[in-house]
């Protein structure tokens, strides 16, 4: 079921689906939308009520704020759906860029989250492109000349992967995401954007650890752009916590995962 949120000037669009006792709150990947999260809903249905929200830039949400998206617009958000639902707690699923989101929720509100579950989760570990041009002003300047004028780009992008600084996966990923003027201004405005939403994982490990929030990673075996390792550097046992690899890519959603969440959050 589709629904519409007001937010100031804004509007935010999310999609519930499932009839469960449990209230999950899911947040996507770079591009992608809350429909992304049907697939789940089929075999999760019956313990969780699955809410997914388009962010900014994505899906149908329209963000019409003239300033960056912060942690505390997203905070804002998620109070909505739990008074829409009638909650005070809520488990929290993020997919890739969706991970790193999930993490800013867990810094505002650790309180009221269950269970924390990280798809090929952005955000535990800070990519130092993404860092320099959306944290400084030179790099932000430098990353909208290159929207424009992307051939420096493509040359440096060729040669950090004939001097093995690249993997193939990630020169392609790189590749498939600039390699059209409108997927770089895509990238551009997503990344400017979102600029303000940097977890601190210093401080989420200890609010995981003081809340006892059961955390699910799941990482794809052949993941390159976001690798299983990462997962294995963040679960340090300060906090409760399991990891899956499972054999796949980047890609993980798919209804067979809906039984993999349910049977590991059990």
């Amino acid at each position: 079921m589709d629904f519409y949120l007001p937010y100031a000037k804004s509007r935010f669009h999310g999609i519930s689906s499932g009839t469960g006792p449990q209230l999950l709150i899911c947040l996507h990947g770079f591009g992608e939308s809350a429909a992304h999260f049907t697939l789940l809903a089929e075999g999760m249905g019956d313990q969780f009520t699955l809410v997914a929200l388009d962010m900014p830039l994505h899906g149908e949400t329209i963000w019409l704020e003239d300033r960056p998206f912060e942690k505390s617009d997203l905070k804002a958000i998620v109070e909505m759906v739990l008074q829409q639902h009638d909650k005070d707690r809520f488990s929290l699923l993020g997919y890739s860029m969706g991970g790193r989101l999930a993490l800013c929720l867990v810094e505002t509100m650790a309180d009221s989250i269950d269970n924390l579950i990280m798809l090929a989760a952005d955000g535990l570990r800070n990519n130092p492109w993404h860092m320099f041009v959306t944290q400084t002003s030179i790099g932000n300047r430098i990353f909208k000349y290159n929207t424009d004028n992307p051939r420096l780009f493509f040359t440096l992008l060729e040669l950090w992967r004939k001097l093995g600084l690249l993997n193939q996966s990630v020169y392609k990923f790189a590749l498939h995401r600039m390699n059209q003027q409108v997927r770089r201004e895509q990238v551009y405005n997503i990344w400017t954007l979102m600029r303000r939403m940097m977890p601190d994982k210093k401080k989420c490990k200890q609010l995981l650890g003081a809340r006892h929030i059961f955390t699910l990673l799941i990482f794809g075996k052949y993941d390159r752009v976001i690798p299983p390792v990462l997962g294995t550097r963040f679960m340090d046992g300060s906090f409760p916590c399991k990891m899956l690899v499972l054999d796949k890519g980047h890609q993980l959603i798919s209804k067979e995962l809906a039984s993999v969440i349910k049977t590991n959050l059990s």
